[in-house]
């Protein structure tokens, strides 16, 4: 990022992804709206061709990107026609739309992005609420605004400005929500610097509620506090007894299927060879969320060897033929 003065648009909190993809197990990221209709060509310039790890991306309705500030704030700049020329130019990398970081209580992101939705056959995903205003419902949000199949990301956040999927009152999970989710919309973890909170995920869990997908909202402040990485996730939906075969198929086929690239994460014959080998570590482990609220595991996981088309790309242990990473190379 060449802007310290810009958010998560070519800017110091966005991270180079071969930095921090492989020795999590990680092959295939997508990008989580942080350039728009305008500036999509330099983040495909930056970072889909510079990149060995695979990188789609949700194109953000707001044609600046995540600039912060007002570039978030300008109605004028969500266009869903210019959003969606834009998605089929490059249909191969832009797998939807974002709503992210939009502070009034009004529609207009949402519903430009699912036109942009519409218009491509593509789903979006939504970071919803922003400002000081009472937040706009969610109950609305999945059943007025929403198609099967769009997104609903930072699902176990707590912060005032967005509308919970657990009563903070009664600590029990909004009827509601089951509803939309057997209704076709996706619910997505999105974990972050401060979008997860234990009593939103366990209260919601025990219901019987579980994320469609695991995904980690990666910046440099997230990394380095309570989500770390893909893997520490993972592990703290285990450690809230989630089993493993679910937390593994939200980590992986789920997120293919809801970008609609099925050709992805799975290891079907025919398939890319994109494998991860992950050692669970048995011991005394614990996770914490932005409240410091602590939650302690029996199990971690930990990334042995990821393969990236059928390349050896980490090794943690040196399990390979010492042969195949030739160091210099």
């Amino acid at each position: 990022g060449n802007h310290p003065d810009q958010y998560l648009m070519d800017g110091t909190a966005a991270i180079v992804p071969d930095g921090f993809t492989f020795r999590s197990g990680v092959t295939t990221v997508v990008d989580a709206g942080s350039s728009g209709w305008r500036t999509f060509p330099l983040f495909k310039e930056q970072t889909i061709d510079r990149s060995k790890t695979r990188v789609l991306a949700f194109l953000n309705i707001v044609g600046a990107g995540m600039r912060g500030g007002a570039y978030e704030q300008n109605v004028d700049d969500m266009d869903p026609v210019k959003a969606a020329d834009v998605a089929k130019e490059y249909n191969d990398f832009i797998v939807g739309f974002k709503v992210a970081h939009f502070e009034p209580a009004q529609w207009t992101p949402v519903d430009n992005a699912v036109k942009a939705g519409v218009l491509t056959n593509k789903p979006v995903m939504i970071d919803f609420g922003g400002g000081d205003h009472p937040p706009l419902s969610i109950e609305d949000l999945f059943f007025k605004h929403l198609r099967p199949g769009d997104i609903y990301t930072h699902t176990f956040t707590e912060l005032e400005r967005r509308d919970p999927i657990v009563d903070v009152t009664t600590r029990k999970l909004k009827p509601f929500v089951l509803e939309a989710q057997k209704k076709g919309i996706v619910f997505d973890v999105g974990f972050g610097g401060a979008s997860f909170d234990f009593r939103q995920a366990i209260p919601a869990l025990k219901s019987g509620f579980y994320p469609n997908s695991i995904s980690t909202d990666l910046h440099t402040g997230s990394m380095n506090a309570a989500m770390k990485s893909m893997l520490n996730i993972m592990s703290i939906f285990l450690a809230m007894d989630m089993d493993l075969q679910r937390v593994i198929a939200a980590s992986t086929w789920h997120p293919a299927m809801e970008i609609r690239h099925e050709e992805l994460g799975n290891l079907s014959v025919g398939s890319v060879a994109d494998i991860a080998v992950l050692n669970l570590r048995e011991g005394k482990f614990g996770f914490w969320d932005r409240n410091g609220y602590k939650l302690k595991g029996k199990q971690r996981l930990e990334c042995e060897m990821t393969i990236r088309a059928g390349n050896i790309v980490y090794d943690l242990n040196g399990i390979a033929d010492p042969e195949i990473i030739k160091s210099g190379e």
